[in-house]
């Protein structure tokens, strides 16, 4: 039996694409404490074990299951940004990201009965834009609440695509999930068809 540790329509939707058969369980980790009581963690160690406590809380509470936890970060050098808490903040965030490369790192983790089983992290290099201020409001508007939904403020599988100039990575780890690598591991598990 597969397990999602995660809500996320995207990610949902990744696996349902790729015809795995899962359930999805919200973990109950509290993601912004967990992050506050490890300020040494640099950005690819948090991406990795906020994944891997989201598969183990799961994991306990679904006995015998193969579950999968994910999460991204994204990181301009050493500063992490989260999802904008409203517009205001998008506007800020993305102002802050504009004209530079930035890094999305993401994080999947197998676990089974509270262990860990397999982690796997990949990460993109995505170059923003220099867009007008103009622009980045016509943005906001036109995305509107939508923008606190996902780090940075964009996605780039909509509208969030015209903010960057370039783009370099493996698609799947640009929406959260490197899903090709966790497929593999699953063949091997036995948890889908080789």
């Amino acid at each position: 039996m597969l397990v999602l540790a995660s809500t996320s329509a995207t990610r949902q939707a990744m696996l349902r694409h790729a015809g795995l058969d899962f359930a999805a369980t919200a973990p109950e980790v509290d993601e912004g404490a967990l992050v506050a009581a490890n300020p040494r963690w640099m950005p690819r160690q948090t991406a990795l074990q906020l994944a891997e406590a989201k598969a183990i809380d799961v994991s306990r509470r679904n006995p015998g299951a193969h579950v999968i936890g994910a999460d991204q970060v994204l990181a301009l050098g050493n500063k992490v940004f989260g999802k904008p808490r409203n517009r205001a903040h998008c506007r800020t965030q993305l102002q802050e990201l504009r004209g530079q490369t930035h890094v999305l790192i993401s994080a999947v983790v197998l676990a089974t009965d509270g262990t860990t089983t397999w982690t796997y992290t990949d990460e993109a290099q995505l170059v923003m834009r220099n867009f007008s201020d103009e622009f980045l409001d016509a943005y906001i508007d036109a995305i509107g609440d939508d923008c606190t939904t996902s780090v940075g403020g964009y996605k780039i599988e909509g509208r969030g695509v015209q903010l960057f100039q370039s783009i370099s990575g493996d698609h799947f780890t640009i929406l959260g999930l490197p899903l090709v690598p966790l497929l593999a591991r699953l063949r091997e598990a036995g948890e889908v068809d080789a």
